[in-house]
């Protein structure tokens, strides 16, 4: 990456052309089912919301991701923030955003961030961002300074923060955190062990685990969460194996979704899972002692991510 030129970064098969475990990108995904589709992500609500967006000059990853909820989500009065640019440090095959060297964080985003967020009238964000390892911190004091300017401009909102792993980083960003601490902690455990060297190159499963945990023993009383992608070739007893490792390090939300392969580059569907799997997994988990659990074909890290959250004020 040193060779890289900063802000240039690499997609599909130029981006995982390293990767320890090839993609096999002559393997075709299963076939998608006809009742996989999204719904309401071209309304006057959404284009209302998109045109505050564009006069900001700020993204959603509702729109990057072409979340399939979008219309649910910008009705409820709820957005999810990428920050910290759009170069990754890391080439997960799952993932479409670009590799490379990013450039510095830009230090006018967090106003301009929070100037959005009022602008939307939004009552609860969810701020993520690609994965910054060539920063001390992993970009945690950006996080932080995002959640103090938006709070700043929008007091009573809800924030969530889905985070990276920040590996080797951990203390420094939770020191940095701690400046203002979110409403919700969120960072995705994305697949089952089995799966991690194929699925997240770069990735430990315990230290996401320790994350979760030690976020949760640093700040009690703010809820944990986190998200699995099904659909990779994983097992229902896997799956159900995670459940009891997240609970057992203190986490208290959950989201379960498909996966979809964004293009023939990345990792194939290997299966599309049924509602009725969803959930069969959903009632495991709650029965595990998560507060809240949102499965479902289109269910995405931050969906109904308000709801969640008044689930765990209210049991948790």
């Amino acid at each position: 990456m040193s060779s890289a030129i900063a802000g240039q970064g690499l997609r599909g098969r130029e981006k995982l052309a390293r990767i320890p475990v090839k993609v096999r990108d002559d393997v075709a995904s299963a076939v998608k089912p006809a009742w996989l589709r999204g719904r309401d992500q071209d309304t006057p609500a959404v284009r209302a919301l998109q045109d505050v967006l564009r006069e900001h000059s700020l993204h959603t990853v509702c729109e990057e991701a072409a979340c399939p909820n979008i219309g649910e989500c910008f009705s409820r009065g709820t957005a999810t923030f990428m920050i910290l640019g759009a170069i990754c440090t890391r080439r997960c095959p799952f993932c479409d955003v670009s590799h490379g060297r990013p450039l510095p964080p830009d230090a006018g985003e967090p106003e301009r961030l929070a100037r959005t967020v009022a602008a939307m009238k939004l009552r609860y964000v969810v701020i993520t961002s690609v994965d910054r390892d060539d920063l001390r911190d992993g970009g945690a004091a950006h996080f932080a300074q995002c959640m103090a300017d938006i709070r700043a401009l929008s007091p009573g909102i809800t924030i969530e923060v889905l985070t990276p792993d920040f590996r080797g980083r951990e203390a420094a960003a939770l020191d940095a955190l701690a400046v203002s601490p979110p409403d919700v902690f969120n960072h995705n455990t994305e697949t089952v062990p089995r799966l991690y060297r194929e699925v997240r190159p770069g990735a430990d499963y315990a230290g996401s685990l320790r994350l979760i945990r030690d976020f949760a023993s640093r700040f009690p009383g703010v809820p944990t969460k986190t998200g699995l992608m099904l659909g990779l070739g994983e097992t229902f007893d896997e799956v159900v194996e995670v459940m009891r490792d997240l609970r057992a390090h203190d986490c208290d939300l959950l989201t379960l979704g498909q996966y979809l392969r964004p293009s023939p580059a990345h990792l194939p569907v290997i299966e599309y899972i049924t509602q009725a799997r969803f959930d069969a997994l959903r009632e495991q988990a709650l029965a595990l002692g998560f507060s809240e659990v949102a499965a479902g074909p289109l269910v995405r890290s931050s969906y109904r991510a308000d709801q969640l959250h008044d689930a765990y004020a209210e049991h948790g």
